[in-house]
């Protein structure tokens, strides 16, 4: 990682994590999607329960209709008719509240599977980037100018390891203390090429 981070600027590999920070939500949309869409098809099931315990129960209450219209023992031979009616509908509204529970795990599932990687993006990557746009936009207003530079400078010989500072001389922190513009300037750049603003010469 420590290579990578040498290697590669800083303005490159803030787009890189940018690109595979959209990658990363793309991929838990495509996951959520793909859940509901797979807990959608355990609704099947109680779509054709419903419909048969709904026909049955329409045969059966038409029959019993008939059945009823026979003189004297019409009623005694309806009962049977309309209990089994009865028990068809409420095969039906098995059905009915299977597709009612299937339908709510279908929203609650795949937002679990997004909510946990959203929440990451949320609350550890976002406030990263926005604490560098903050840093960069404050660098930017101020380079340009003497007291801004002198402000970078300072910033980098406190932040920035002993490795980097002894690259630019042994004596820099004197040097800085001394006001040379050099060591100022090679300060500053320093700082700037932290946030990724470093302009390189031509």
């Amino acid at each position: 990682m420590k290579f990578y981070a040498d290697r590669v600027p800083t303005a490159a590999r803030q787009l890189i994590t940018d690109l595979l920070i959209v990658f990363w939500i793309y991929l838990w949309v495509r996951v959520a999607i793909w859940v509901h869409d797979t807990v959608e098809l355990l609704a099947v099931p109680g779509v054709k329960l419903e419909s048969a315990g709904n026909g049955i129960a329409d045969n059966l209450a038409e029959a019993g209709g008939k059945v009823g219209r026979v003189p004297l023992v019409g009623d005694q031979l309806t009962k049977p008719f309309t209990g089994a009616a009865d028990a068809a509908r409420s095969i039906a509204d098995a059905g009915h509240q299977q597709q009612e529970l299937v339908d709510k795990l279908a929203l609650i599932l795949p937002s679990m599977a997004v909510a946990v990687p959203l929440a990451l993006v949320l609350f550890l990557w976002l406030p990263l980037r926005l604490r560098w746009i903050r840093r960069a936009s404050a660098a930017i207003s101020v380079r340009d100018e003497p007291a801004g530079r002198d402000l970078l400078a300072l910033r980098a010989l406190a932040s920035r390891p002993l490795s980097e500072l002894t690259k630019l001389g042994p004596d820099i922190a004197q040097s800085w203390r001394a006001g040379d513009a050099a060591a100022v300037d090679a300060l500053a750049e320093l700082e700037l090429k932290r946030l990724g603003l470093h302009r390189s010469k031509r």
